[in-house]
């Protein structure tokens, strides 16, 4: 097989006139991962008012479980029709229709006499409408982005979270001491503000030129590529390879299309890939981080912190340092530091936090010493400060990243899968561990942490600096990417 290696020229896009419209409006397609973080806080801000509780009958245990869990098992199930959205209708419609699901998941949740089967159903479908949209939105901005800007690009995604979380958080804190059902239906209806947004905005992008090569409309993505890769100019020596390479991607796609899902235990380059997502994506959802994402309110309850304001406005403090955190280190640093070792600093780093956590909640526990339970608030914050270096960030970009073209939209979808799939995992079983066994069910997670050590430093590829081509040579060799078709064969 023959590959095509661009020399891709240095730009500063900030002094690049196309590239800056592109990025200034890539935004929009980035409020798609701010759904899931807005999610968290807002379980965690609902779980501390009165009206809500009282609403809904003070759900407990397995049943708070399921309202947690639910919007992840919605995900999951977008798994089978995501990538088939994406490449069928294309980045911008898939991202569309996956709002529109989403919106009308937040309607039945706040329509009058809402019953609780009725808000755990419209979950449903924001956890479903969700990952349509992230499954085709991320793939857009991979797909636009010029080569060079592609890792910050797509890391800078998914710290995006934190902004869903963040305004979640300080809404709550807002309509907290609001009388009856509005304090909680306000915050849950504002979901809908970001997603709403990004319908509006995302068809002023223009569609992957990639999606538009693949169904034959090729004056239009080699117009894109002109306008955005090279500032207009139509004889760019760069451009011309980089419309060369689609039309070869596409190629060996066609091939490959025909092995549907197995393609990922076809090869060994492929198993691979296929372990470092499953990985990559339970990491992201089982190293602890979990317990403060949907049950803040226990954490705070168990080492004193009860009141309702006090847990709200240490809420909106963690997600505005988490988000700085994320962008300061994990965006900054992916291309100087590398994926692998930034994997390593937030696994290494959250293992030392949790442990001192846990022996502070322990401590708190046994004697009721302020001084440790002050430790826990400090312990949750650095725990996220050390997190921030790579999850969120890296969980979608650096699953995608070691894709190539051809499965990239499955793979997607399978990390998006496997995420919605851990986070059920863990959203039904922290309120159980946590109300039968207290601090000690911390326990669980510092093990699940030092096996995620260990499965970076032995498991994962640094990606760093190689571009995509390169990156498949790193699991396939120099062989192809995808799988000999019985032409090559022979």
């Amino acid at each position: 097989m023959n590959t095509i290696d661009l020399q891709v020229p240095h730009v500063i896009w900030w002094k690049d006139p196309a590239l800056r419209n592109l990025y200034l409006a890539m935004p929009v397609l980035m409020l798609a991962a701010t759904i899931n973080g807005y999610d968290g806080s807002l379980l965690n801000g609902l779980q501390t008012m009165d009206s809500w509780q009282n609403y809904f009958g003070n759900p407990s245990g397995s049943r708070l479980g399921l309202f947690t869990a639910i919007m992840n098992l919605g995900g999951f199930s977008a798994l089978p029709f995501a990538p088939y959205i994406a490449d069928f209708f294309g980045r911008r419609i898939g991202t569309a229709l996956g709002i529109m699901i989403m919106i009308l998941g937040i309607i039945l949740q706040v329509a009058p006499g809402v019953t609780s089967n009725m808000f755990i159903g419209g979950r449903f479908l924001v956890g479903f409408g969700s990952n349509i949209s992230i499954g085709a939105a991320p793939l857009l901005i991979m797909e636009l982005a010029y080569p060079q800007h592609r890792g910050k690009l797509t890391t800078l995604y998914n710290t995006l979270w934190y902004v869903g979380s963040i305004i979640a958080a300080w809404t709550v804190y807002g309509t907290i001491k609001y009388s009856g059902s509005v304090a909680w239906r306000v915050p849950v209806a504002l979901q809908a503000l970001m997603p709403f947004i990004q319908l509006i905005g995302v068809f002023f992008l223009p569609e992957s030129p990639r999606w538009l090569c693949s169904k034959g409309r090729y004056t239009e993505a080699m117009a894109i590529l002109v306008k955005y890769h090279a500032n207009g100019n139509p004889d760019s020596d760069f451009v011309l390879a980089e419309f060369a390479e689609i039309q070869e991607t596409l190629r060996l796609e066609r091939e490959s299309a025909k092995l549907g899902w197995a393609i990922f235990l076809k090869t060994p380059g492929n198993r691979r890939r296929l372990l470092l997502i499953v990985l990559t994506s339970f990491f992201s959802q089982c190293s602890g981080n979990g317990l403060v994402s949907y049950y803040l309110h226990d954490i705070l309850s168990s080492v004193g912190i009860t009141n309702t304001t006090d847990q709200s406005l240490f809420n909106g403090g963690l997600q505005i340092w988490s988000w700085l955190v994320s962008i300061c280190f994990s965006v900054c640093l992916v291309d100087r530091l590398g994926r692998k070792t930034l994997f390593l600093i937030a696994g290494v780093g959250m293992l030392v936090t949790f442990s001192i956590w846990t022996g502070c909640s322990a401590a708190y526990s046994q004697t009721g010493n302020t001084g440790a339970g002050s430790a826990v608030l400090a312990m949750i914050f650095l725990f996220y400060g050390v997190a921030g270096f790579a999850w969120p960030g890296l969980t979608v970009g650096y699953s995608s990243e070691i894709l190539p073209y051809g499965i990239r939209a499955k793979g997607l979808s399978l990390c998006l899968g496997i995420t919605a799939l851990s986070g059920v995992l863990n959203q039904y079983v922290n309120p159980i561990g946590l109300a039968h066994l207290a601090w000690k069910f911390y326990f669980v997670y510092i093990v699940i942490l030092v096996i995620e050590v260990l499965c970076i430093w032995f498991l994962f590829v640094e990606t760093k600096g190689p571009t995509l081509e390169e990156i498949g040579r790193l699991f396939d060799g120099h062989e192809t990417q995808y799988v000999e078709s019985e032409e090559d064969k022979a």
